[in-house]
């Protein structure tokens, strides 16, 4: 059965990243292969993120009122309803317990992205909260119809990922090809701290490829500072194909976010630096399960630390074997399947 109409009511910007985004995108795609047509609505305006969607054949539009105010939600029931939807997904920090309730009170179906328990209450049909440090001690205040989807076993992954099921990743005794990224945006540029790391590892026939996003502001700083390197690096921007850079790879260095769980998904070894407030936890709970070296919060890593964790990475063959396998242990890919499924059991 196709499945109906999902509008989703999320942001992205240089401050808070593109996370959210990518995230609803990649349900939005699963949505479209059960049949159903998916309508983005955003309250700021980004021509690449914006074609982006297109691209992947959703709808966009824009709202006009106040982020995440009473207004807000009562345009987004608007939308809902011009384009017929029955399931409106909310995703973001700005959303709260009134927001929730007015989408409710309209009589959509709604799916509430979480990560840390933000809201005061929780009227959504479904909370879904991918993280692995996710638990039911984060809700004690929700309707009594609210379902809980919780943990590792519900990561969205985008379509690009889904054909890696599988994929067997070869661990190199010397790790010598390097990815580094920091999502969307990184407004402080730590990728510029950890380009300046790497001059200091002492290693031949080092490879780096650099990603940034759509959002980095960064963009010719970095590059001044990889013609000025000694090193191969690369410097690569709004990529479609992450997939088969995380596969070229043998490690990695990456921020905490929605990131850690495409690269445990294809097994790897990743050194991870937090750069906003909502990744610690993710990555203090992923250290203490080895799936990552987790170094810190960025404003307080030094770029001798960070060259030294790289020095002692590239050769520790067995510590990288490790993560890999517990990485893809954690991520299976079925995520989306196990989401839309909960969704489609609702519709009338």
């Amino acid at each position: 059965m196709a499945l109906q109409n999902l509008i989703i009511r999320t942001d992205a910007s240089t401050q808070i990243g593109t996370g959210h985004v990518m995230r609803c995108l990649a349900l939005s795609q699963a949505w479209q292969e059960r049949g159903g047509e998916v309508i983005f609505v955003l309250a700021n305006k980004s021509s690449v993120l914006e074609n982006r969607l297109l691209l992947e054949g959703m709808q966009v539009v824009y709202l006009s009122v106040e982020t995440g105010s009473p207004e807000d939600a009562k345009q987004t029931v608007d939308f809902a309803r011009r384009f017929n939807a029955e399931w409106a997904v909310v995703d973001g920090y700005q959303f709260g317990a009134e927001y929730q309730k007015i989408i409710k009170n309209s009589g959509l179906n709604l799916l509430f992205i979480d990560d840390y328990g933000h809201a005061d209450h929780y009227y959504a049909d479904l909370v879904l909260n991918q993280n692995i440090s996710a638990n039911i001690d984060l809700y004690p205040s929700r309707e009594i119809y609210t379902k809980l989807l919780l943990g590792t076993q519900y990561i969205l992954l985008r379509r690009e990922f889904w054909q890696w099921r599988g994929w067997q990743r070869e661990t190199k005794a010397i790790a010598r090809k390097l990815l580094v990224t920091f999502g969307g945006s990184d407004p402080d540029n730590v990728t510029l701290k950890v380009i300046q790391a790497l001059q200091q590892v002492n290693i031949d026939d080092l490879e780096v490829i650099v990603v940034v996003g759509a959002s980095n502001p960064h963009h010719e700083i970095l590059q001044k500072e990889i013609a000025d390197s000694n090193l191969i690096i690369s410097l690569k921007q709004n990529v479609h194909n992450m997939p088969e850079l995380i596969a070229w790879a043998d490690m990695v260095i990456a921020a905490g976010g929605s990131t850690s769980w495409e690269l445990a998904f294809m097994g790897l070894p990743s050194l991870v630096i937090s750069l906003a407030d909502n990744q610690k936890a993710i990555a203090e709970k992923l250290n203490i399960h080895q799936i990552i070296d987790y170094l810190g919060w960025h404003e307080h890593i030094q770029i001798r630390q960070v060259s030294q964790a790289v020095q002692d990475f590239i050769g520790d063959r067995a510590k990288r074997e490790q993560m890999s396998l517990k990485g893809r242990k954690l991520v299976d890919g079925n995520g989306l399947q196990l989401v839309i499924s909960e969704m489609s059991s609702m519709l009338n």
